[in-house]
């Protein structure tokens, strides 16, 4: 028969020893967790900004078509993950958070459903939709981020380089870098979001109006077509 004493001492080691194994595997396990941490949640928040553009009535009515090419964007600018620069020279992504479609589409569609619903152009379509067209749009999509700017509110700023080329010509007719910054309400995501979708509204407006009035311009230079 095994003394007493000698089994509450066996006892206690194997219990130190099952202790010692269980915090080894909670910090196993919170290691994994940090790392996982930098991927996308599956409970993220999808954001999907619904950007309105309100006809200018100044804008000329144009009986040419359009297509808007593939826009090109750096593959952390036109990420579904939302950057945000919180100091110069720094970028990062809001945890939790993410866009619906990526910036790219978003300005395509922002800028293609401004032209179409302004009534003021014959014709308007992605490129590929088999549209004869006589201009076409190209983008390259700079920035798409919050940025705080040194200041305590970030703005949702966005960059668009522009050019309109004319497609028989082969000849660029006009080109622009626009820059939008809307100030976010405040910090939250949510904000931020809100914030984008005015700046879309902005920069489709601009982007539309100047595609309109400098594709009518450089149309009267051309030369009347050839009377067969």
């Amino acid at each position: 028969m095994i003394p007493r004493a000698e089994m509450t001492t066996n006892e206690r080691t194997s219990r130190r020893h099952s202790r010692v194994l269980l915090a080894a595997t909670l910090l196993l396990t919170l290691a994994g967790c940090s790392i996982l941490s930098d991927k996308p949640k599956s409970t993220s928040t999808i954001y999907a900004p619904e950007p309105k553009v309100q006809a200018d009535p100044a804008w000329p009515k144009v009986d040419w078509q359009l297509v808007i090419a593939p826009p090109i964007a750096a593959r952390i600018v036109d990420s579904l993950r939302m950057a945000v620069r919180p100091t110069p020279g720094e970028l990062q992504v809001y945890r939790g958070a993410q866009w619906a479609r990526p910036p790219s589409d978003m300005l395509v569609d922002t800028v293609l459903r401004a032209l179409e619903d302004s009534g003021r152009i014959q014709g308007v379509a992605r490129q590929g939709a088999g549209v004869a067209s006589d201009f076409k749009l190209l983008f390259e999509v700079r920035r798409f981020e919050s940025d705080y700017a040194q200041g305590a509110v970030p703005s949702a700023t966005i960059e668009v380089s522009a050019k309109l080329l004319h497609v028989r010509e082969q000849k660029v007719a006009a080109s622009k870098v626009f820059v939008q910054a809307t100030p976010a309400a405040s910090t939250g995501v949510a904000d931020v979001a809100q914030a984008f979708e005015q700046a879309l509204s902005t920069v489709g407006h601009d982007i539309a109006g100047w595609t309109l009035v400098s594709g009518e311009a450089y149309r009267r230079t051309l030369p009347p077509p050839a009377k067969g």
